[in-house]
């Protein structure tokens, strides 16, 4: 097979003036990429990402109950894409906010990760009642992503009119400048072609990964790029029947190899080297369904053991269980909260809770008589790797 030419990849350079200077924006060829990619390169990586994902959807199809599962992950991607693009909320705070208790992060920080969520699960529900995974779709959740608190001056749902930026205070210093507004329906529209096409003969991962970055170069809108590219690719294994549920999250990755993961993204737009990329991208899909699946059959066997022990209690066993089966949602409860939302009085809430600090399932984290927190540590360090604040 001939040596791929790379440059033949490369995009075209459109020069603007901007406040008096003289700036270059990318515009991106369209895809697929011509010359087309070796997938002979790939094959081995391929089979063991697609392998990966298969034992990953195999196992949620056999847990008790998957929207548990989900219910936790899609907040731990929320918090991870958020913090990449600079917030400093953890899940903790998160978990806080939803419970009606004071998170530690600032509040417009945890407000933005609540987006993500509300856009995420807005996007997969769409997708499911038929909506095809569109412009038009992508411009909805991107309408939810922003719609409260800080980004809600960004224009959410619209793609942008002027032009942006990555890196420097102005385009004229910038990383890189995106493709100007006049030419953003010209590349939207070769982008939304590529994501329909059946017919281009490359698998599906291959498809995710490139689209990421086509999303990423094309930047469509003012605030909120990176969050809606990383959800773009589970939305696309969703569509195409590769994962039944939203269970692969490749922000933790992204998060850990950021450096190469900025560096891999310019050599595709300076150098055509998609090869590169999709390297790093089929590890970082390997590696995460292995880590989530581990990561899922911890949180069932932690459930197993802890649900052993309350059944030793005896009478108070099915109030305790209540209890308990709310904190598998809810890993930081506090009493009166928890009592409103299952439906028992509060001192029951509160003696189960002690029951289950005796078992060594929780602790109480306040050290106070009143507004009490208590935390399904376990639990929570599970979820927790990799979701501390970068700094």
């Amino acid at each position: 097979m001939p040596e791929t030419d790379p440059s033949a990849r490369l995009g075209r350079y459109i020069l603007k003036q901007f406040e008096g200077e003289t700036v270059r924006a990318f515009v991106p060829p369209p895809l697929p990429p011509d010359p087309p990619i070796d997938l002979a390169r790939f094959q081995i990586l391929l089979e063991q990402a697609n392998q990966a994902i298969g034992r990953l959807d195999g196992l949620a199809s056999l847990l008790p109950d998957l929207s548990l599962l989900l219910y936790t992950y899609v907040r731990k991607e929320a918090v991870l894409s958020s913090q990449i693009e600079g917030t400093q909320s953890s899940l903790s705070d998160l978990l806080l906010y939803e419970s009606d208790e004071a998170p530690g992060a600032p509040i417009e920080d945890v407000q933005e990760v609540s987006n993500y969520v509300a856009a995420m699960n807005h996007g997969l529900e769409r997708m499911r009642s038929g909506f095809p995974l569109s412009l038009r779709l992508i411009q909805k959740i991107h309408e939810v992503l922003l719609s409260k608190e800080r980004g809600s001056g960004e224009q959410p749902g619209e793609f942008r009119r002027s032009q942006n930026w990555i890196g420097g205070s102005r385009p004229g210093n910038a990383a890189f400048v995106p493709p100007p507004p006049e030419l953003l329906d010209e590349c939207l529209g070769q982008f939304e072609r590529f994501l329909h096409d059946d017919h281009t003969g490359l698998p599906l991962l291959i498809r995710a990964g490139l689209a990421h970055v086509q999303f990423e170069t094309i930047h469509p809108f003012l605030d909120g790029n990176g969050r809606l590219g990383r959800l773009l690719i589970t939305f696309l294994l969703c569509a195409q029947g590769a994962l039944r549920e939203p269970i692969l999250y490749l922000s933790l990755y992204f998060k850990t190899n950021r450096a190469a993961y900025y560096e891999l993204l310019d050599r595709v737009r300076t150098k055509g080297d998609w090869e590169a990329w999709l390297d790093f991208f089929l590890v970082g899909v390997r590696d995460t369904a292995e880590q989530a699946a581990n990561a899922s059959r911890a949180i069932l066997d932690l459930f197993n053991q802890d649900r052993k022990k309350i059944g030793t209690l005896g009478r108070p066993a099915a109030s305790v269980l209540r209890v308990f089966q709310h904190m598998q949602r809810n890993p930081i409860i506090a009493i009166p909260s928890t009592a409103k939302r299952i439906g028992i009085s509060a001192p029951t809430v509160a003696k189960s809770l002690g029951h289950m600090i005796d078992l060594g399932i929780l602790e109480e984290t306040t050290g106070r008589e009143r507004h009490r927190l208590f935390v399904y540590r376990r639990y929570l360090d599970i979820l927790n790797e990799g979701t501390e604040p970068l700094r």
